[in-house]
């Protein structure tokens, strides 16, 4: 199944396009007019060492358009009704190539399955559904001194699992509202209750327009969603677990203190393309973020090869652009600061020997095709340079049976949940991760009773003093990477320094990654080394996998150089 990362990229006012600057011009604030039928978008790269004018000119020549151009990364965005424009810009001195922009299709929007976001079996799905769900939360007892625990904490083994609790992390260090997190995602609804007391929304930006082909019709006349709008839920489900706060309301997250910024760049139904997630790089650099999350990988290959024989020349071109150019932006923004952690997917595979990729293109639906592929093919952004890669944990602490692994790849692991680590492997929404879920999302996927209560055990209910928020059981790398990102935002709380360009702290990623690595918990990998994962599933069919752990406890396959850990990343020096 896809990974994914969601998944699985506002209005713009005068200080937003002022901070953006001509590096990256913001979308407009009206819908863009259609462009002719046979005309088509593309992402220009421009070749190293060569000037804009220089790039301008050859892509006037290939018969392209500029629409705009993010100079700080070298690309353009282009507009072309040349059916040859892409092979036409490989050939030119000043470009290094073309990939399409964003694929116009008939896809309805809901028809991207949930599960390409956050792993969920088919056979699973008919749990979501039901009449014997929980209600509400159970009513709070009488708070103990010092920090008290939030009323859904019972239900987070993964905090536990890293030392986020009132005796732990929450006692020595919440974080900073000076440490901004970056969400790279599909939005963050800001006004959950448990994520707007920290959401930065002045800064929070939208880089996407809503695709009526892809999307459904748009939700506002300009076809470009408000800075506090999910649509999806995904980038809701990370947002919460970086940064809940401690407000006795819900659940609580890995940094409680600190402020979330809403960068989007993934389409309504889930997907994100190149060039909004490039211009997310690049604003997140500019903006003085310390930390992004990035789980997804960029659509649509699931794994970018430089010159397979299972794709066209125009497909090989494409995806030696996604690697350059999300290079290039990942780049940018680590030099202004900006530490990238990533999500490592949900294919169950060892990301050092990959064989077969069955997924790519994932869009349009029904394009995907059969190749064989090594370890020349990467997934972007998760195997790009200077990004952290994060692998996934179960309760127990073994790696979950969807988590991606492979000893290059895995720099750190955190929660992430697995339903089936229990003694008897069956489903369990239990040892799911609970994360914060858009009230609207949970009313459209017909999961409330008419008094607002749940009606499945998936999504949880807490209220207080009348204002309830909504929760949901998930799991994936997707939920793993943000447990992560908050605690690099732990210590850049603690050991950053005064930013006088953006204000709040800052730390070099390589010190907060330095730090990360350091006071994670080491974790050997399990013996024997080959893994039997057995799922006895919803309807009563079994899976099972073997997984091979490979790697000194120092650093290995499964868990790279341990389990992430928030206490000791509150009290480091």
């Amino acid at each position: 199944m896809r990974t994914g990362q969601a998944l699985l990229g506002a209005v713009v006012t005068s200080t937003m396009l002022a901070t953006i600057g001509s590096g990256a011009t913001a979308p407009a604030a009206a819908a863009p007019a259609a462009p002719a039928a046979a005309s088509a978008e593309y992402v220009v790269l421009y070749r190293t060492g060569q000037g804009s004018a220089a790039a301008r000119a050859d892509i006037a020549k290939a018969g392209g358009t500029v629409v705009r151009e993010n100079t700080k990364v070298g690309y353009a965005l282009v507009r072309s009704a040349n059916a040859t424009f892409t092979s036409a810009a490989a050939s030119s001195a000043a470009l290094e190539g073309a990939a399409r922009n964003r694929i116009i299709g008939t896809s309805p929007k809901g028809a991207r399955a949930r599960a390409d976001a956050i792993e969920r079996l088919p056979s699973e799905r008919a749990a979501t559904r039901g009449t014997g769900g929980l209600a509400d939360a159970p009513a709070r007892s009488a708070a103990p001194a010092g920090v008290a625990p939030e009323p859904l904490a019972d239900r987070q083994w993964n905090m536990r699992q890293m030392g986020a609790t009132p005796a732990g992390s929450y006692a020595k260090n919440q974080g900073s509202h000076g440490v901004r997190v970056g969400v790279i995602d599909t939005g963050i609804d800001g006004t959950h209750p448990d994520i707007a007391p920290n959401f930065d929304r002045a800064l929070s930006h939208n880089f996407v327009t809503d695709n009526p082909f892809i999307d459904g019709p748009c939700e506002v006349a300009s076809c470009v969603d408000p800075a506090d709008v999910d649509d999806f839920g995904h980038g809701t489900l990370v947002a919460s677990l970086v940064g809940a706060p401690v407000n006795e309301l819900g659940i609580a997250g890995v940094a409680p203190k600190v402020s979330l910024v809403n960068i989007r760049a993934g389409q309504d139904s889930g997907y994100l393309f190149l060039q909004p997630i490039l211009d997310a790089l690049t604003y997140a650099g500019d903006i003085g973020v310390d930390v992004v999350n990035l789980s997804f990988f960029v659509d649509p290959w699931v794994f970018n090869c430089l010159d397979n024989p299972a794709d066209s020349p125009a497909e090989q071109a494409e995806q030696r652009v996604i690697r350059t150019a999300t290079q290039r932006a990942l780049n940018y923004a680590l030099s202004h600061g900006v530490l990238p952690i990533a999500a490592m997917a949900n294919e169950a595979t060892d990301l050092g020997k990959p064989t077969d990729d069955d997924i790519s293109p994932d869009f349009p639906p029904g394009t995907a095709k059969h190749r064989d592929i090594d370890n020349s093919c990467i997934m972007v952004p998760t195997e790009s340079s200077g990004v952290v890669g994060v692998s996934s944990t179960g309760p127990s602490t073994r790696k979950a049976y969807y988590s991606n692994y492979g000893v290059e790849q895995t720099d750190i692991a955190a929660p992430g949940g697995d339903a089936y680590d229990g003694p008897d492997n069956t489903f369990d929404e239990r040892n799911r991760v609970l994360a914060a879920y858009p009230a609207r999302l949970a009313q459209l996927a017909g999961q409330l009773n008419p008094d607002g209560t749940p009606n499945t055990p998936l999504v949880v209910r807490d209220c207080k003093a009348g204002v309830c928020g909504y929760y949901q059981y998930q799991q994936g790398t997707s939920l793993a990477a943000p447990h992560a990102t908050g605690v690099a935002a732990l210590v850049v709380s603690r050991l950053g320094v005064p930013d006088a360009t953006h204000g709040g702290k800052k730390l070099a990623p390589n010190v907060t990654r330095a730090k990360l690595f350091s006071t994670a918990v080491s974790h050997a990998c399990p013996q024997p080394r080959l893994l039997h994962y057995k799922r006895i599933q919803t309807d009563g069919t079994v899976a099972e996998d073997d997984h091979f752990c490979a790697g000194p406890i120092e650093k290995n396959g499964f868990y790279g150089r341990g389990i992430v850990n928030a206490y000791r990343a509150a009290t480091t020096r």
